[in-house]
Parts: structure tokens; sequence; C-alpha cells
């Protein structure tokens, strides 16, 4: 085990070792954070990823630096992070902080400039994401979203997305974007105000509309500018 610990040098075999060890121990990282980390880097993820490639990345290539300080740094990082996923699950408060709200680029075929500079993004590169997603005209957009995985979400009038069997048989509907107004057994009331709604008329529509569904009962409901009330319950 010399090439676990600091050495003065270290023959060609040690370095093989080492590498190894480092290698394996990452794997196991990666599979104890879970899928989320590899297929999307959101804020959380960005950050562990960044400090676990640098500490990993010295003892690799110095023989001065030990491996056994390293890896326990990132053992301690990797619970930190798990901690913090498992918080963001259980609080929404938390969850906005590592993973925020998507931020309005494009409502109504109208680009919302201020909220280009929120994103931290510029007019070329969100024509260049709308080009992506076959979009040469903005204002066949009714919405775009910037997601917080740092992608464009666009969703496009109903005149002109490509037509399909479904849409042949009925007619054009104007576009809705459905708000989250429950989330997880929680009221969004900021929401609610949005819509010029509040707490009593939500109760009032699960009773009388959805069978007297309790809130407890309710994972997510949406609701669209008719007033349709979309409930996702608990399985």
């Amino acid at each position: 085990m010399d090439f676990f610990s600091s050495q003065e040098s270290l023959n060609a075999l040690q370095w093989v070792l080492r590498a190894i060890v480092g290698f394996i121990f990452l794997a196991i990282l990666a599979k104890v954070m879970g899928q989320r980390s590899i297929s999307q880097l959101r804020f959380l993820d960005f950050v562990i990823a960044l400090l676990i490639g640098n500490i990993i990345a010295h003892p690799l290539s110095d023989e001065g630096l030990g491996l056994k300080g390293s890896m326990i740094t990132m053992g301690v990082l990797v619970t930190l992070y798990l901690t913090g996923v498992f918080l963001s699950l259980k609080w929404i408060t938390i969850r906005k902080i590592f993973n925020p709200p998507p931020i309005p680029l494009v409502e109504n075929g109208k680009i919302i400039y201020k909220n280009l500079a929120k994103a931290r993004i510029s007019v070329d590169e969100l024509l260049s994401e709308l080009r992506k997603e076959k979009t040469e005209d903005i204002q066949k957009v009714a919405c775009a979203l910037w997601e917080p995985g740092g992608t464009i979400s666009t969703f496009l009038y109903p005149a002109h997305q490509p037509i399909t069997k479904s849409s042949q048989l009925s007619p054009i509907q104007t576009f809705q974007m459905p708000k989250t107004i429950i989330r997880e057994r929680r009221i969004d009331y900021k929401e609610l105000q949005r819509i010029g709604k509040d707490e009593q008329w939500l109760l009032d529509k699960l009773s009388t509309v959805h069978n007297n569904v309790k809130l407890n009962e309710i994972l997510l409901a949406t609701i669209d500018d008719s007033e349709n009330l979309k409930l996702f319950l608990y399985t």
C-alpha cells in the first residue's frame, strides 16, 4: 500500500495502482450520487463535479500527495451533496435555491428582454436555441422557458405545431400553459394570486368538481386559462 500514501517518488506500477484505486472510488461515488448527476448538471451537481474533479486530480498526478485525505474529503462532499438533494426533495424553499423555477424568455411571440439578463444569455443565443428546435420566427412562439439545466423549452402556437392525426380531427385551440397551484400537498398561494383566485375558491373547486379530494392526497394540481383543474394524486 505504499502507493496509497505520499511518497518522494512512485514507480510505474504504483502510479497504475493509484489510478485504478482513484477510478474505482470515483465510480462508486458516481453510483451513490445517482443518474441525475450524469444526465444533467444542475447547480448543485455542477458544484460537486468541479470539487471532486479538482480534489482527485492532484493525488493522481503528484506523488507527494496521498490518496487517503482526498478520498475522505470526497466522501464528506458526497455526503453533503446527498443531504442537499434529500432536503430539496422535502422542502420547496431549499429546492428553489438548488433548482430555481424556469425563466420566461418569450411570451406571446415577444422577447422578454429583462429576463435574458437574468438567464445571462444574449438575443443571438436565444435565436440559436430556437433554430435548434426548428423555429425560425419568434412570433410563432407562444412561450419559451429557460430551464435550470441550461436548456430552452419552446412551445409554439397550435397553428404552427406539426400536424398530427389528432390535430386534423379537432379545431385549432389557443395555447395554454398550465400553472401549478398545488405541489406535494402544498398550495402555491403566489400562483393563486396571479390568476386572481384564493384558497377558498380552490377548496370549493376540489369539493364540487373533484369529489371531495383532500389536499393531502394531491401530488400535483395544474390549472389552465379556462380554469380546468387537473389533479395527480399520490399512488
